[in-house]
């Protein structure tokens, strides 16, 4: 397959969007760009498209995906109802990376819902992604545009050797500014629950809801009611030791694992302790006062790890508060959810 590649000055081409249009027509898969990561989309209700989808990534098909829209009317195709609180919740974070789960309507397909009668549904903010849901005119389910199990793409680069060859389109929307997946809460249950934590935090929700609301995200699901809840996901080829402890304990780890591995082992870490490191290969993902930038840089240094050969990845843990729950999250999967304490 020819895999056709869009800049950014394509977008606003006639001629770029009737592609677009005839692509998830004909049941084609695109790759566009969100905040979060990039993501590879098809027509929601085509159920051949999302089978390319299962196909292309590699991806278990009990995996659900998630319907991306560019308006609030289209929740009536895809959603039986739409509750106070799930008003209350897009007044406050849509578009943004929020994942809002609801009970579906019969016109939702179960081969994007992995057979469940649940369907995830976001409003991304990106421009780009919205221009894209806009001129297509349907919903699209689309999940991250990586191969099932490794760090997804937050850069064009990434995609362009995971997908290119095996998807339509692919279009070059630069860095996602958040590195990370949107936060999913489940609204079928009570009280809500997060099925995976984002830049949206359990806090950022429950002040909007104004009550507590359930974390099931390191739970193991048999019948995962969200990406990300019961298979492998973010790890490099390489293994992962996640060390925990005193900052300089950590330090004196990665130093001492330098100097009996060599250019064999990488160190992702926050530049507090990247910068006393001895090792060839570190990656400094931003100050720990700056979560964020670690966040945008976590799949990017994972991601470098292929490209390297590397055969231990050192790393350590980060502070739960904020974002720091999803990166932790990630890291924790990443790791086979295997922490190292050092005292």
């Amino acid at each position: 397959m020819k895999t056709t590649i869009y800049q950014l000055k394509d977008m606003q081409r006639k001629t770029t969007a009737e592609h677009l249009k005839q692509v998830i027509d004909q049941g084609g898969l695109i790759v566009f760009p969100t905040e979060t990561v990039y993501g590879i989309g098809a027509n929601a209700f085509d159920p051949a498209a999302a089978e390319k989808i299962y196909r292309v990534k590699g991806r278990p098909k009990d995996n659900p995906l998630i319907v991306h829209i560019d308006h609030l009317h289209q929740l009536k195709r895809l959603t039986k109802t739409i509750s106070d609180e799930a008003k209350r919740l897009i007044q406050a974070f849509w578009p943004g990376p929020l994942t809002l789960v609801f009970q579906k309507t019969n016109e939702v397909p179960k081969t994007i819902t992995g057979n469940l009668d649940t369907v995830a549904v976001r409003f991304p903010a990106n421009a780009i992604a919205q221009h894209v849901i806009g001129v297509v005119k349907t919903p699209l389910c689309a999940p991250s545009a990586n191969i099932s199990g490794k760090p997804s793409s937050t850069l064009f680069e990434h995609v362009k050797k995971d997908l290119e060859g095996k998807v339509d389109i692919i279009i070059d929307g630069g860095k996602s500014t958040i590195g990370l997946e949107s936060t999913v809460l489940d609204l079928t249950t009570s009280p809500p629950t997060i099925l995976r934590p984002g830049s949206v935090t359990k806090a950022m929700i429950e002040a909007v809801l104004e009550k507590p609301i359930d974390d099931a995200s390191e739970v193991y699901q048999i019948a995962p009611r969200s990406p990300g809840m019961k298979y492998t996901h973010y790890k490099p080829q390489g293994d992962i030791v996640l060390l925990e402890g005193p900052t300089q304990k950590i330090i004196d780890v990665m130093n001492q694992a330098a100097l009996e591995e060599g250019d064999r082992c990488a160190f992702i870490c926050a530049h507090e302790v990247s910068e006393k490191l001895i090792g060839q290969n570190v990656f400094d993902l931003g100050s720990i006062n700056d979560p964020e930038t670690i966040a945008s840089n976590l799949f990017i240094a994972l991601r470098t790890m292929d490209d390297l050969n590397i055969t231990t990845i050192y790393m350590h843990t980060f502070s739960k508060t904020h974002i720091g729950s999803a990166i932790m999250n990630r890291l924790l999967k990443a790791a086979g959810y295997k922490v190292v304490k050092v005292a």
